[in-house]
């Protein structure tokens, strides 16, 4: 197998817990986050701040007080002010990008070690207001007494109460004109995958989750955020996996994306999450002795339809496989995020269909068979939920400590992209 990159080399990692929105984490904005995650990260790798070249992080939902979310995590982590530091988005994959611009970086040799990750705060995503409301606010700020009574009398209308949500707005798609969860709706109707199969996959994420927190596996992936960022109480596990989730509570729960006809819930998608996570990046011929949690060996990312978004990993994949001559079997264990239940088991469909391989890829053979015994084996984001910009990140960091745990050598991380596309990246322990 061959890739264009010298391989990567992943130094240490660490991700904060992954906290349902407007929850535990909530009062945490993402640079916060993401300097929990970095400061940690670098004492893990037993490296100071000035050893740090440059900082790429990934985020989706912006933060209005740090528009350059990766340079203000740097500053607030104590990396010297003369190292840069940048921001990416690329949406759900943003996580995996800034693992992907660091190695571009480190290929280029602008530097030697890179600190990547991703943050997001999901619960401090901005109302937005409409023209009309923001005209009046701005009239208002600017008048004296009398002409802000005055606007109060002549144009002050309820509605202008009535923000919108900006998570909201982010989560849909304006080219296709659906939001995420109908997307996956368009798989469901399309693959003919069954509610009863989603809860299925749903309650397996919840019970890989539990038993993994349960045998200490992510106990060297999660560091606390601290009760002082927190303004109450210190958060040191995920808030999202369910230890009594069963089939029976799941069944009870509507559909939320279409109501009449639909089969996707909020039970057997991934919440809305906070959380951040953070790697330590450079060549694994530069490691000069260190140990290494593992190295990337290459990665592809790919466009498809947007109404169909959460077929991106499939497209993805085969590109990869197809530029190193990799099979789906050459790997040891596969993550997939779980944005959906459904759009996972729709992946798998469509991996092993010939047709589809046919009619969507130009190729005369399926990209091959997703075994689910390979998939997600310490749960995934239908438990331990998805901070948009930081999944990719998350993906990569516990598949590689799910190999060196299981004494496996290579995994396969790939996640679906909104607005239709697809990442995936491929690790191996040395």
């Amino acid at each position: 197998m061959t890739t264009t990159l010298p391989p990567l080399a992943v130094l240490a990692g660490v991700r904060t817990p992954f906290a349902k929105a407007f929850g535990a984490l909530a009062n945490v904005p993402a640079d916060r986050l993401g300097q929990v995650a970095v400061e940690a990260v670098l004492t893990r790798a037993n490296l100071r701040p000035a050893d740090v070249g440059e900082v790429v992080f990934g985020n989706v939902a912006g933060q209005p007080d740090a528009s350059n979310l990766g340079r203000v995590i740097a500053l607030r982590s104590g990396i010297p002010q003369d190292r840069i530091a940048h921001t990416v988005n690329r949406n759900c994959a943003s996580g995996m990008e800034s693992v992907f611009a660091a190695w571009q970086i480190l290929n280029e040799g602008r530097t030697d070690l890179i600190v990547a990750g991703g943050t997001e705060s999901m619960s401090n995503v901005p109302l937005l207001w409409n023209n009309q409301a923001r005209d009046f606010f701005m009239d208002f700020r600017k008048a004296g007494f009398a002409g802000k009574v005055s606007l109060l009398l002549k144009r002050f209308r309820p509605a202008l109460l009535k923000p919108i949500a900006a998570l909201e707005l982010g989560l849909g798609d304006p080219t296709c004109g659906l939001n995420m969860g109908q997307t996956a709706e368009v798989l469901a109707k399309e693959f003919g995958v069954p509610r009863q199969a989603q809860d299925e996959f749903a309650v397996t994420s919840h019970q890989r989750a539990v038993a993994a927190w349960k045998r200490g596996f992510f106990a060297d992936e999660v560091v606390p955020v601290p009760a002082e960022f927190t303004k109450g109480e210190a958060v040191a596990a995920d808030t999202g996996p369910r230890p009594g989730q069963s089939l029976d509570a799941l069944a009870k729960l509507k559909p939320i994306f279409d109501r009449k006809a639909g089969s996707v819930t909020a039970g057997n998608s991934c919440p809305i999450t906070d959380g951040a996570a953070a790697l330590v990046l450079t060549h694994a011929d530069k490691l000069a002795g260190r140990e290494s949690l593992g190295t990337i060996r290459g990665y592809a990312l790919a466009g498809c339809d947007p109404k169909r978004m959460g077929l991106g990993p499939v497209f993805a994949i085969h590109k990869l496989l197809r530029q190193t001559g990799a099979t789906l079997a050459d790997f040891d264990l596969i993550e997939i995020n779980e944005a959906f239940a459904v759009q996972v088991l729709a992946c798998k469909q469509a991996m092993a269909s010939a047709e589809f391989a046919r009619r969507e890829l130009n190729d005369d053979r399926p990209v091959g068979d997703l075994d689910l015994a390979k998939l997600n084996v310490n749960g995934g984001a239908i438990a331990l939920g998805h901070p948009v910009g930081t999944s990719g990140t998350r993906l990569i960091l516990t598949l590689l400590r799910a190999l060196r745990d299981r004494g496996l050598k290579r995994g396969l991380a790939a996640l679906c992209v909104g607005g239709g596309q697809g990442a995936a990246v491929w690790v191996e322990i040395p």
